[in-house]
């Protein structure tokens, strides 16, 4: 008998050699049927392997993370068992499960796949999922595995062979295909009843714009096909909020192929718009002790190998910039943070300026492959609303909660209703990763689990996903149409300060090291933008709509009235254009509706006479006629409730 330890502590045997499967099924016959995938301590395990000695065990259903991924992944082998049939001869890169279904990169060959092979693909894979394939796992040596893949001539796999350790290898087979997997996967294809082949895309092998161009194919699935319809309902909905597409409607930013690519132009209602939530930002960091600093967008190179930045990225970031100086190089900032280090080193410090609270709007640029470059979520230069607390070890956990309370109320005067903390921590069998002592590791990782605690926020914990440099709380939001985004960070680091040799004296008049708290709520101004223009679908919080109001002449003759109508609003701080192209009434209604303008005002002769506009709201229609100091004051005290909330 194996003693099996639940999540709630809650401990039960079972005879050795029982799955997962099917302790779920002896728990209820439910959970049976809905179980997809599982972990054994803490190593993901797929729910038909038997478990062999006592144990800790997590079941995961199709609304847990670790569900979806079994089962994208399991989708992803019956993709390209799908293709082995249809396209003999292919070859198979590697096909994972990703945030919103799989791909699979293959070689073709011969075959040429486009788009219009689609519907025959999807239905290949119904057709194998109907068959109910058997997914089984076997465990391979490295020589057996290499003869396996090249005697199927796939190359791509024995290159991935030959660099796995030998006793770590296994393999997946279903019907008449075998891959090349660590797993975990579902029991049998059965529980995939609806696909969509998603898209097609380039990839170089491994990333390598030197190595072979395969054909990346995407795809989703689902285990019923209403799911299936629900979610392409919503990708309809994303089209329409892509901040792309809002960007440009709206005119707030651009890209242009002479700048570069992946470097945003912010256009004036852009500005404005990043300008007021640069402000927003500002206000509140005032009101907890944060001191603005500014800092280079270049550095020299050492500053970077000091920080260990240019050993974990420097392969990855624009090339060093030479000077005339023989030996002398720069690089374009990566990270705001070793500039930060060095402004806490410009003046001899005491226990009696701790916390230290530097903050900056920090524009930093990394080489992003042009592949995958996305609007302004993946950029090469980008403004980090940064800051870093330097403070005692004693000071940790007060100061990681007050960025909590930092980060909280930026969600909810946004609106970012729906989220949830994930705190990073190293990877304990892979230290080499990280930088920094074990003991500092213990310190940091602590101090954030601690403060989750005492704020009563339920957080995930995810090995392997820390900074190299310390753990981290991520705070993943949910947006208007369930889309999730990592916005808001918050990590501690104890190396930095080590590699830096920053001291402060103690109240014991010696030497000490300060610990780092590295701090943005938005993430990035670019990001943040896109973000929120698609959670409101350019519908800002009227404080925050770089432009609040159009005055629209309903003909040139009107046209000094409208310029009084603006100033007057101009005067009251309300942000305020004249439409005043040569165009229909009936098309500038439609162009600023297009611009998300949150109100329209329209004047003609009898609103002249009087003193007033007619005030339009979109989604609301005409709200009738106001004196123009009314609607002034209307819009205000919109505003001030808003801010008030």
């Amino acid at each position: 008998m194996i003693k099996i330890t639940f999540p709630d502590n809650s401990v039960k045997e079972f005879e050795a050699d029982t799955t997962p499967l099917q302790i779920a099924q002896s728990i209820s016959p439910r959970l049976g049927r809905e179980v997809l995938a599982a972990t054994v301590n803490g190593n993901e395990w797929d729910i038909a392997r038997p478990i062999e000695a006592d144990a800790e065990l997590k079941l995961f259903k199709w609304d847990d993370p670790e569900g979806k991924h079994a089962f994208w992944h399991s989708s992803a082998h019956l993709l390209a068992e799908a293709l082995q049939e249809l396209y003999p001869g292919v070859k198979f890169g590697i096909g994972p499960a990703i945030e919103n279904g799989f791909y699979y990169d293959i070689d073709p060959g011969e075959h040429k796949i486009t788009s219009e092979d689609f519907a025959k693909i999807e239905a290949k894979m119904l057709e194998l999922a109907k068959k109910e394939e058997d997914i089984v796992r076997a465990d391979i040596s490295k020589d057996d595995a290499l003869k396996m893949f090249g005697e199927r001539n796939e190359e791509y796999k024995c290159e991935l062979i030959s660099e796995l350790e030998d006793g770590t290898i296994s393999t997946y087979t279903q019907g008449a295909f075998t891959d090349l997997c660590r797993g975990p996967h579902l029991p049998n294809t059965g529980a995939i009843k609806a696909v969509k082949i998603m898209s097609l895309a380039g990839a170089y092998w491994r990333g390598d714009e030197k190595r072979n161009q395969l054909v990346r194919v995407y795809g989703i699935s689902f285990p019923k096909k209403s799911m299936l319809d629900e979610h392409l309902a919503l990708l309809e909905e994303a089209k329409k909020r892509d901040h792309r597409k809002l960007g440009k409607e709206m005119e707030l930013f651009a890209f242009s192929q002479k700048v570069g690519q992946g470097l945003p132009l912010w256009l004036p209602k852009g500005a404005a718009l990043r300008d007021r939530l640069e402000q927003f930002l500002r206000k509140i960091q005032r009101k907890y002790g944060y001191q603005q600093v500014i800092t280079p967008h270049i550095g020299n190179k050492q500053l970077y190998v000091t920080s260990g930045h240019y050993a974990k990225y420097g392969k990855d970031s624009f090339q060093p910039i030479h000077t005339p100086e023989e030996g002398e190089e720069y690089l374009l900032k990566p990270m705001n943070c070793p500039h930060h280090c060095e402004i806490f080193r410009a003046l001899p410090r005491s226990y009696r300026d701790l916390p230290l609270r530097l903050a900056e709007f920090g524009t930093v640029y990394r080489y992003e492959q042009s592949g995958e470059l996305h609007g302004l979520t993946r950029v090469r230069g980008f403004t980090q609303d940064d800051a870093h607390i330097y403070c005692a070890p004693d000071q940790i956990k007060d100061e990681f909660l007050k960025v909590m309370d930092i980060i909280l109320y930026i969600f909810k005067a946004l609106k970012f209703e729906n989220f949830e903390a994930q705190i990073s921590l190293r990877d304990p069998n892979h230290k080499e990763k990280y930088i920094g002592s074990d003991e500092n590791w213990h310190l940091a990782e602590n101090a954030i689990i601690e403060a989750c605690k005492e704020k009563g926020l339920e957080a995930r914990t995810e090995l392997g996903e820390a900074a190299f440099y310390g753990p981290k709380l991520d705070f993943m939001v949910r947006d208007a149409i369930g889309r999730r985004w990592q916005l808001g960070t918050i990590q501690v680091d104890y190396n930095l300060p080590e590699r830096f040799e920053l001291e402060y004296t103690g109240r014991d008049n010696a030497k000490h090291r300060p610990v780092m708290i590295h701090r943005a709520p938005f993430g990035s101004m670019e990001r943040f933008v896109a973000v929120l223009l698609e959670h409101t679908a350019g519908h800002f919080p009227l404080w925050l709509a770089p432009q609040q109001a159009v005055v629209i002449p309903v003909s040139d003759k009107f046209m000094d009235y409208a310029k009084q109508v603006a100033d007057e609003l101009e005067a009251a701080d309300i942000r305020v254009e004249i439409d005043d192209r040569n165009e229909t009434l009936g098309r500038k209604i439609r162009d600023n509706q297009l611009k998300k303008v949150p109100y329209m005002l329209i004047v003609g002769e009898k609103e002249a006479q009087n003193g007033e506009v007619s005030v339009r709201k979109p989604g609301e229609g005409d709200l009738g006629s106001m004196k123009i100091a009314n609607f002034a004051a209307l819009l205000n005290n919109e505003v001030q409730q808003m801010i008030n909330q």
